[in-house]
């Protein structure tokens, strides 16, 4: 399988990187010794390009994104300042900002670098050699889409600093960063290759299904609706840039046998820690501590789950749901259960045993341990909610160490993106949904005809419908905080509190736990700040508004 080849990097250009790629923009590279020597062969170049690959993102960043959003909470310690930003309360020395900062710009730097070098390796294949250089464009654009949505102006690189050149950069219009972004795009996909056209050995290589993808979703957050729909439809029921379809089941995408389904479009390559080093254990701080989890770090809020609808189409406690607050998780869309972890859960185990979960204070049977029932200021969850999706049942029982893929972009994202721009321009008709929406609830399990046709609604409950199919269907993906800011509404879910289950006291908030009071100032909080370091490094660095 690629994902156990693509990460074997030999010392030599672990070195060459470590003094090259890794460095920030204000450092001098340092790999000028080599350049002459290392580029000799194919597989070098490979190495190089792995590099590349593994520095797209982290476990850490992707399962402490959705803890920025109104979805969940990190309500032990603050890795990767997520419950910093959530809550509002940091300034421009934040660590993540230096840190992701950093990450990106070092990704960009290994790209560059091997765009440099790579023709001096004369014996390289031809489409090889144009295939590997489409990547390498992939990812560099990959992390100037983020950094552009994170700080908007930044500083478009397109070669290897010295470092005079480094001290003096300035930032670039992000107007500037998207219309190089979608350049690049557009030139990956052209010496990229179709999903279906992979060698096994290959799998999990961007193909020109990928740039397309990312392609619609750097023109979804730039709001652009009328080129959303030209890109997505050239993946939408045809082949010319790659072969794709919803996996049959929801909870079956996220496991280990599935990896590489049809439905993947782009993710983040690891391997068991039984093969190498490539591997995470976060997970033992999402899982309830009944099943082996440590202790809380991300869980689940109390919005989050209220967002899952009735099986009939429903929201809770609407007229006609069927909703019963005594029994809150009964008859919910069944997405809630594959990804939300609540009271008297259903735990299925490796080996097909369940164990049930029990969150609400008091109701364990064993009350000398009472593992997963909320208690505030203990390391139980502080919502009450734990989280299932991505647990793989293959990982190790001490640590939860998994080599499970992190998928970056889906298919069923395609088709919503497809649906959302549609509802934009005013062109979303029960065909559009037949096409998106309705196999995507499908799929999740929904059978009733009142949530799978097309509404009756108007434009305002039609945006109401399609934005929150995303939050369900994405939900504990990392998505949901880039969403609620090019929506503009973090403002509105970022103020006030975060709750958990309906364990706190009754005359507070109808009994739903507080769990954390954010504040978020649209005149500032849209952008990060430049982190304040670089700017000390290089004064010709301006800053965001507000800061």
């Amino acid at each position: 399988m690629k994902k156990y080849i693509i990460y074997k990097i030999g010392f030599a250009v672990m070195l060459l990187l470590s003094v090259s790629a890794c460095k920030k923009l204000d450092l001098s590279p340092t790999d000028a010794f080599t350049n002459e020597t290392y580029w000799t062969t194919p597989e070098k170049a490979s190495v190089v390009l792995s590099r590349a690959y593994q520095q797209i993102s982290s476990s850490g960043y992707f399962f402490s994104q959705e803890a920025l959003s109104d979805n969940a909470y990190m309500g032990r310690g603050d890795a990767f300042n997520a419950a910093s930003l959530a809550a509002g309360t940091y300034d421009q020395s934040l660590g993540r900002f230096k840190s992701e900062w950093f990450d990106h710009y070092a990704g960009i730097k290994t790209c560059n670098i091997f765009l440099e070098n790579v023709d001096k390796v004369t014996s390289m294949d031809a489409n090889l050699k144009a295939r590997m250089k489409a990547e390498a464009r992939f990812i560099r654009a990959w992390h100037y889409f983020l950094l552009e949505t994170w700080w908007g102006d930044v500083p478009l690189v397109e070669k290897d600093l010295t470092i005079n050149e480094a001290k003096v950069v300035t930032r670039t219009p992000k107007a500037q960063i998207i219309d190089f972004v979608l350049k690049e795009l557009d030139a990956a996909a052209t010496d990229l290759p179709v999903n279906t056209g992979l060698a096994e050995a290959d799998r999990g290589r961007v193909t020109k299904g990928t740039a397309v993808a990312l392609k619609a979703r750097v023109l979804l957050y730039d709001s652009r609706w009328a080129d959303v729909v030209t890109e997505c439809e050239k993946l939408i029921g045809k082949t010319d840039f790659g072969t794709y379809g919803l996996f049959s089941s929801y909870e079956g995408l996220f496991l280990p046998q599935n990896e590489y389904n049809n439905e993947v479009m782009f993710d983040l390559e690891f391997v068991p820690p039984t093969v190498g080093t490539r591997s995470y254990t976060e997970f033992r701080d999402l899982a309830p501590l009944s099943v082996g989890g440590r202790l809380n770090a991300v869980a689940p809020t109390q919005e989050l789950v209220d967002s899952y609808l009735m099986l009939n189409g429903k929201k809770p406690g609407e007229s006609g749901s069927g909703y019963d607050e005594n029994n809150p998780y009964v008859g919910r869309d069944p997405r809630l259960t594959n990804t939300v972890v609540y009271h008297q859960y259903q735990w299925k185990k490796p080996d097909n045993s369940i164990q049930t979960i029990y969150t609400k204070p008091g109701s364990d049977p064993d009350q000398e341990h009472h593992f997963d029932e909320y208690a505030p200021g203990a390391i139980t969850s502080p919502t009450g909610y734990y989280t299932r999706k991505y647990y793989d049942p293959t990982s190790t029982p001490a640590d939860f160490g998994s080599g499970l893929n992190l998928i970056l972009i889906r298919y069923a994202d395609v088709l919503l993106m497809y649906a959302e721009a549609k509802m934009e321009l005013g062109q979303l008709d029960a065909s559009v949904w037949d096409k998106t929406i309705k196999p995507i609830r499908a799929r999740a399990g929904f059978s009733d005809a009142a949530a799978l046709n097309f509404p009756a609604s108007g434009a305002a409950e039609l945006k109401e419908i399609v934005r929150n199919e995303r939050r369900t269907e994405f939900a504990m993906e990392g998505l949901r905080i880039f969403d609620i800011r090019r929506w503009k509404i973090a403002e509105d879910v970022l103020n006030g509190w975060a709750h958990g289950a309906k364990f706190g006291a009754a005359g507070i908030d109808d009994g739903y736990i507080r769990a954390n009071l954010r504040t978020f100032d649209p005149g500032k909080n849209y952008l990060w700040p430049v982190p304040r370091d670089e700017r000390a490094i290089n004064p010709n660095l301006t800053q965001n508004p507000g800061w």
